[in-house]
């Protein structure tokens, strides 16, 4: 892949985990665990605030990870979210824990673009997915990243009648 491209892509990728991480910047601390949605078919702690921002920065971690074979979340996270029973990590996460997760994401993230050589490279995180090539599997990830980090900031508006700005792009830091 070009250095353009890489370029393009960190630009608008890190500006979807920078909207994720000004989202949890603003998030109140009585919104933090607060369920945000009166009706669901969801238990109610998978609607809370921390739950939909760690849910978010997990699934960035592990597709930026080269195989979910040898995938292992920093602790104390958990691999509690690749159950497909709906098994919740065995506690609420802080903020500063969610922080420091989404840091150490984007640092993985940043270097997976910087090593991308083929944007064909066939993914190896999931065996028999629809995504085929790493390249997709980061646009794919980056779509998963600003689903959530857009879903929060919306109910930080309604919540607090504020939430954080667009970010068009981060800087390449």
């Amino acid at each position: 892949m070009s250095p353009l491209w890489k370029e393009i892509l960190w630009h608008q990728f890190g500006a979807a985990i920078e909207t994720l991480q000004n989202a949890l910047n603003a998030c109140p601390e009585e919104l933090w665990q607060a369920r945000l949605w009166r009706e669901s078919e969801l238990q109610p702690e998978f609607t809370e605030f921390w739950y939909i921002a760690y849910h978010a920065i997990f699934w960035l971690d592990y597709y930026c990870s080269e195989s979910a074979d040898e995938f292992t979340a920093p602790p104390p996270f958990t691999l509690s979210e690749l159950d497909m029973d709906a098994v919740l990590p065995e506690r609420i996460y802080t903020k500063q824990e969610l922080q420091t997760y989404l840091d150490y994401a984007r640092a993985k993230c940043r270097a997976k673009i910087e090593r991308l050589a083929d944007e064909d490279e066939p993914q190896r995180v999931r065996n028999n997915w629809r995504v085929k090539t790493v390249a997709e599997l980061l646009l794919y990830t980056m779509r998963h990243v600003q689903e959530h980090a857009a879903h929060l900031n919306m109910l930080l508006g309604q919540k607090t009648d504020s939430a954080p700005g667009w970010v068009g792009q981060v800087s390449i830091r």
